[in-house]
Parts: structure tokens; sequence; C-alpha cells
């Protein structure tokens, strides 16, 4: 007799759990990068504009991106 094939093991993190947290820092880095070179240069604005952005995005994605 054989023995039945082991179980196929489980991926630490699913698609969806690391394709969300990429994006969002990807989008809050760009809205901050874009904010940057359009404000003259401060920071404070391009932080201010993409901590929001990245939250903004993460509800979006979270809503488009099936489970």
């Amino acid at each position: 007799m054989t023995a039945p094939p082991a179980p196929e093991p489980r991926p630490l993190l699913t698609d969806r759990a690391a394709f969300v947290p990429l994006m969002t820092v990807f989008f809050g880095t760009v809205v901050g990068v874009l904010t940057y070179f359009s404000a003259g240069g401060t920071v404070s604005s391009a932080f201010l504009a993409g901590i929001p952005a990245s939250g903004l995005s993460a509800v979006a994605q979270h809503n488009l991106i099936a489970p």
C-alpha cells in the first residue's frame, strides 16, 4: 500500500493579505511625492496628503478585491 499524499502547505499570507498593504503603501507614497513636488517641497504637506490617501486606498482595495 502506498501512503496518501501529504497535504499542500498553506502560505503564510494569502494573495489578498499581501497585495492590499503593498498597494496601500504604494498609493500613499505616490500621493505624498506628487504633493511634495506640487506644494513647493514641504514635507509636512506631503505627509498630510499621503497618510489619508493610504487609508482611503486600503478601504477601497478591501472592497474591490474579492476575498
